[in-house]
């Protein structure tokens, strides 16, 4: 049985990317949630991973953390799963993307924090936010420009690029990041998602505040 040790849903954008590859990709877990910046947070994580942050995926006797590492695991334990695009021109393409998420766009995640009960209007665009933001609106039309016909999602088929770029779909709507049209509907698409919306809802139930993630 696979765990996952995650965050609150409400701001863990890192936390949600393996969890809805695995829901979407109809794989069981169970899910262990540690409320984050509280004062025993980091010794509750220390149970279960060296780095002591989340997520983490704890398999039997494997243990990995980092969630485009989780995301890798997924796709190597479960082949059948297509957790990547089965075209190879494609599936390079998608890693690319999804790494290029994974290590770069520091000014959305700075300026721009998940927050799942956020709505608002945020228009203090900074030079370096609307570079990452047109960066954000290439990827995504470019992908849907060539795999729009096979599908709702990035490379047609739910893939792991769609579980790195979910969060940003997120921070998006929440604070009214305008698009283009294709990228438009992408991220209804991605909002209409029965996983997304799950998470989306859990996370508004939540009771934890965390100052530093509330504009």
């Amino acid at each position: 049985m696979n765990q996952l040790v995650i965050g609150n849903k409400n701001y863990s954008s890192w936390s949600l990317r393996p969890w809805l590859l695995l829901r979407e990709k109809g794989i069981a877990f169970t899910e262990t949630i540690i409320p984050l910046y509280m004062d025993n947070s980091k010794e509750a994580l220390l149970q279960y991973s060296p780095a002591g942050m989340v997520p983490v995926l704890l398999q039997g006797d494997i243990t990995i953390w980092d969630s485009m590492a989780i995301c890798e695991h997924i796709a190597e334990s479960y082949p059948e799963k297509g957790c990547w695009p089965k075209d190879p021109t494609a599936r390079a393409f998608a890693r690319s993307i999804s790494y290029e998420m994974h290590s770069g766009f520091f000014s959305i995640r700075n300026t721009l924090p998940m927050n799942c009960r956020q709505k608002m209007v945020f228009d203090n665009i900074s030079p370096e936010l609307a570079s990452d933001i047109a960066r954000i609106c290439e990827i995504w039309r470019t992908c849907r420009e060539q795999s729009g016909a096979t599908g709702d999602y990035l490379f047609g088929a739910f893939s792991i690029a769609d579980a790195m770029f979910a969060p940003i779909v997120l921070r998006f709507n929440s604070y009214g990041i305008k698009v283009g049209e294709l990228e438009q509907q992408y991220m209804d698409s991605m909002l209409a998602n029965g996983s997304v919306r799950e998470w989306v809802e859990a996370g508004i139930l939540e009771k934890e505040i965390i100052e530093i993630c509330e504009m």
